[in-house]
């Protein structure tokens, strides 16, 4: 199972960050299949990949030890796939997602981590 993991630190309007979440998620050709808003689940449109390189998306929306605008965001990637390759689906549609998380205008990006 390929797996990774990124952790995102963003100054945003708590009001705001539900729907610039859905936003970017989707963006990746990402569909929400759960959210109670401190955790949002995606998962990849099928019918580009094979069902086993489908791609899973966790975020998980930490408030608790961050200034008054500032949120926490750890995503978690992951598929069915192994990662017998180092350019795999599931690494490609991570680097997608962390680049489109970085570049979103409509907050600042205080602090990244991906491994």
């Amino acid at each position: 199972m390929a797996r990774y993991t990124g952790l995102f630190v963003v100054a945003v309007n708590i009001d705001r960050l539900r729907m610039l979440l859905i936003e970017t998620l989707q963006a990746c050709n990402l569909d929400i299949i759960y959210d109670t808003g401190d955790y949002i689940m995606a998962r990849e449109v099928p019918g580009a990949v094979p069902f086993t390189k489908l791609v899973t998306v966790e975020v998980l929306v930490d408030r608790t030890n961050t200034g008054e605008d500032e949120v926490r965001l750890n995503f978690v990637i992951k598929n069915e796939e192994l990662p017998l390759q180092r350019d795999n689906h599931c690494r490609q549609t991570f680097d997608w997602l962390c680049e489109t998380v970085a570049s979103n205008r409509h907050w600042q990006l205080l602090e990244t981590a991906a491994s």
